[in-house]
């Protein structure tokens, strides 16, 4: 008998608070007013563990979840099967019947092929209405009432392309859906992102599907004060180094010393989601004390000013700056992308 696999401690991780995940879930239906808040799961649940969210959102009292694609569905199968609802965003394409037909989950009919792929089945689906983002969907002036007879159609939805800005195309959007509503036999309605929630309760109809701010994204300011941080990068220092002015640091000598200091190198870098856009920008906090980077995030690691906390040895961990709002105006990405970017080698710790 061979033995077990010993545990390699990481070297970074991700602290995850689920009771923040849940706060946020639970502000998030409190403000979609009479609409159920849904969760949108996609992307391992924007790079968070889909598992492991899935089940606190079930407890906290999410009953439909959003996935991309099928792949997706069938990971969290046996967390949702006759306790949830379960669409497929992307729709079903030909290859996907033989598993889309036995599954629990629901397509998200986008186009009139998949409406013909579908329809003979008799399964309960969603329809996507294209109200103005042309991403999927099907056009209302291509909808007519006979396409869905003798359909099972649960939740008629669209997606605001814009509900995080204070722009024309999301009243215009709003009243292409509300149009396209007259015609499709929907049991549930559905149009608000998490932004879109913020718009007010003209956008909440039936059904909310927050994502990212169920993670701790911030869109808009009327969710400032109810959205909680829930993931924070962690990092360990694997070495001190003591500069002497004029050293310089990292690819491309980006920081140059200009007195002697410590700094401490950390093992993460762009390979784990922490990208190149907060070298020289970025922040690692140690019991309230701030930590610059300093010279460019590097694939693997990443060096830290300790001017501020000399006691810091070989083996402590720092937490990463990583407010998703802060953390965007830092490195230019979108908290989207910050969030799903955070890399499968950051171990995620739920607290």
């Amino acid at each position: 008998m061979s033995e077990a696999k010993s545990i390699i401690p990481p070297t970074a991780t991700i602290k995850l608070d689920s009771d923040a995940l849940a706060a946020n879930w639970r502000n998030l239906d409190r403000l979609s007013g009479k609409a159920k808040a849904g969760a949108a799961i996609k992307a391992n649940a924007y790079g968070l563990g889909v598992r492991a969210v899935v089940q606190k959102l079930i407890t906290a009292g999410c009953t439909d979840f959003f996935v991309a694609n099928w792949q997706e569905a069938r990971e969290i199968e046996d967390l949702t099967v006759g306790k949830t609802s379960v669409s497929v965003l992307n729709g079903v394409r030909a290859v996907d019947m033989p598993f889309a037909l036995q599954s629990p989950a629901k397509p998200v009919l986008n186009s009139m092929e998949q409406l013909d792929r579908w329809k003979p089945s008799g399964k309960a689906c969603d329809i996507m209405i294209n109200s103005g983002m042309n991403r999927l969907g099907m056009n209302v002036e291509d909808l007519s009432g006979d396409l869905f007879t003798g359909m099972q159609i649960d939740i008629a939805m669209s997606h605001l392309a814009c509900a995080d800005e204070d722009v024309p195309q999301n009243e215009d959007q709003l009243a292409r859906f509300k149009a396209a509503l007259d015609i499709v036999p929907g049991k549930r309605t559905s149009l608000a992102n998490s932004a879109g929630i913020a718009l007010g309760s003209e956008y909440h109809f039936d059904l909310t599907r927050p994502g990212l701010s169920l993670y701790g994204g911030i869109q808009r300011p009327a969710l400032a004060n109810m959205i909680k941080q829930v993931a924070i990068p962690q990092a360990e220092i694997i070495q001190i180094r003591s500069l002497r002015a004029g050293d310089r640091v990292g690819y491309n000598a980006q920081y140059i010393a200009n007195r002697p200091h410590d700094i401490g190198i950390l093992a993460m870098g762009y390979a784990d989601g922490y990208l190149r856009g907060f070298s020289n920008i970025g922040l690692f906090i140690h019991e309230g004390d701030r930590l610059p980077v300093v010279g460019r995030v590097s694939m693997d690691l990443i060096a830290i000013d300790l001017t501020v906390a000399p006691g810091l040895k070989e083996g402590d961990w720092v937490d990463c700056q990583f407010d998703l709002g802060i953390a965007s105006l830092q490195s230019g990405l979108s908290q989207y992308e910050l969030i799903t970017g955070l890399g499968n080698r950051l171990a995620r710790e739920w607290t």
